[in-house]
């Protein structure tokens, strides 16, 4: 039983944690898109990266979202990326060190993916159009 309050506690940790990163909005979007399918991932989701990765204490949230957009951006998860350019802003990661993660992953995982992410990158930040 006391694990269920371990879940129930991280559970509610990284509710808080995912509306202070993402935004009430996104948050409340997505719970409403959550199906019997889907709800143990959604579970899953904001218990371990929420209530135990984002929520602990041995790095910013800053160097997270950065980490997070170099990953995303490496592997070409286009629309997550997306959703954590705004997270990055929000998290206090100005526009000048997104470009600096992008130009690491531009060497570190090609060309092509940093392509794919500045464009992306550039239509959230509202630099102009993106080519």
């Amino acid at each position: 039983m006391s694990d269920r309050l371990d879940d129930d506690a991280r559970h509610a940790q990284g509710m808080g944690t995912r509306r202070a990163v993402l935004g009430d909005e996104h948050v409340d979007r997505a719970n409403s898109k959550i199906t019997p399918f889907t709800a143990g991932f959604q579970d899953f989701i904001t218990r371990y990266a929420w209530g135990e990765l984002w929520s602990g204490d041995g790095v910013d949230r800053r160097t997270r979202s950065m980490l997070t957009l170099a990953i995303l951006a490496a592997l070409g998860c286009e629309d997550e990326f997306a959703m954590h350019v705004k997270a990055a802003r929000r998290n206090g990661v100005p526009p000048e060190q997104i470009r600096e993660v992008l130009m690491h992953v531009a060497i570190y995982a090609g060309v092509p993916r940093a392509n794919s992410a500045f464009a992306i990158a550039n239509t959230i930040l509202g630099d102009g159009e993106s080519d």
